[in-house]
C-alpha cells in the first residue's frame, strides 16, 4: 500500500514536471547566446585557415593584411576595410569568404582550407558584435 501511494506521488510529480518543463525550455532556448570571444570562437578558425597567410609571418604574408591585428584588419584600405566592426555585410572578410568567384574568395582553392558554413556565420556574429580582439 505504501509502495504505491509512493509510485502514485512519483507519478503525479513527474507529470507535473514534464507539463511545467515546456515553458521553461522555450524561455532558455530564447535566451540569447553568450558574446562570442575572440580567443575562444574567433582566433582558432583565422588560425587554422587565414594566419598562415595573413598572420604575424612577414615572409608569409600577403596583401599586407594581418587578421591577427585588430588595428591592421580594420585598416581603411582605400574605401574598404577587411573587418568593419559592428558591420559584417560591410567587411571585405565576409565577402571574400561567401564570393562564388574563384579569384576573390578566400581561402584560395589552392591553400586546400576551406570555412564551413558554421566557421563563416561565428565570423560574421563575431564582427558584427563588434569584432573585439583579445
Amino acid at each position: 500500500m505504501l509502495r504505491s501511494h509512493l509510485a502514485a506521488r512519483f507519478i503525479a510529480r513527474l507529470v507535473a514536471a514534464l507539463l511545467i518543463a515546456p515553458p521553461f525550455a522555450a524561455a532558455a532556448a530564447a535566451t540569447p547566446t553568450a558574446k562570442l570571444e575572440f580567443n575562444r570562437d574567433v582566433r582558432p578558425i583565422l588560425s587554422e585557415n587565414c594566419f598562415h597567410c595573413h598572420g604575424q609571418d612577414a615572409n608569409h604574408r600577403e596583401g599586407r593584411l594581418r587578421l591577427d591585428d585588430a588595428a591592421n584588419a580594420t585598416l581603411d584600405r582605400g574605401g574598404y576595410a577587411v573587418i568593419v566592426p559592428g558591420q559584417p555585410d560591410e567587411s571585405e572578410l565576409i565577402a571574400r569568404l561567401i564570393s562564388t568567384d574563384e579569384e576573390d574568395r578566400m581561402p584560395p582553392t589552392k591553400s586546400n582550407k576551406h570555412l564551413t558554413t558554421e566557421q563563416i556565420e561565428t565570423l560574421r556574429r563575431w564582427i558584427a558584435e563588434g569584432a573585439e580582439y583579445q
